[in-house]
């Protein structure tokens, strides 16, 4: 076994590049999401010139998005930002799902860790909870993971 790439509990995003991808739709849950990675990416070391901002009108647009910025390169990791909140019809089962699949589709079609920062929840507070300032954000967990996850495949 190899010697672990992080220290338990640290998040070092020095040097790193890392773009977020956020929807606009629920749009003043996603800013708070947005706000939390923006202050978890500075707090572990990211260099504000770093860390790229690119909008889309939802959540179902996100795939394509993150797909595009990995191919084209210059960042080590992606994170992508949205919120979708289940309604009276099935479109949140279709826009939930198909986001998380062509996410994850991205990533692997790439080799760019895309993080799934995007709120699926049954109600407008549960995603107000998720998006609240503090260690509860989403968006800062999401930021992590993508920072973790870049540092792997760098020692990969």
């Amino acid at each position: 076994m190899g010697k672990p790439t992080e220290a338990a509990g640290s998040v070092d995003a020095a040097g790193l590049r890392v773009a977020i991808v956020a929807a606009r739709y629920n749009e003043t849950i996603v800013e708070a999401l947005v706000a939390g990675a923006r202050a978890a990416w500075l707090a572990a070391g990211g260099e504000a010139r770093s860390l790229r901002l690119e909008r889309v009108p939802g959540a179902f647009e996100l795939p394509l998005a993150a797909q595009v910025i990995a191919q084209r390169g210059g960042c080590d990791a992606i994170v992508a930002l949205g919120c979708v909140i289940r309604g009276d019809t099935a479109h949140f089962d279709f826009v939930a799902g198909e986001c998380a699949r062509g996410l994850q589709q991205a990533m692997l079609s790439t080799g760019v860790p895309i993080s799934f920062g995007v709120l699926t929840t049954e109600t407008k507070v549960q995603a107000e909870e998720r998006a609240a300032p503090g260690a509860a954000n989403k968006g800062a967990e999401a930021l992590h993971t993508a920072v973790v996850m870049a540092r792997l495949l760098r020692a990969l």
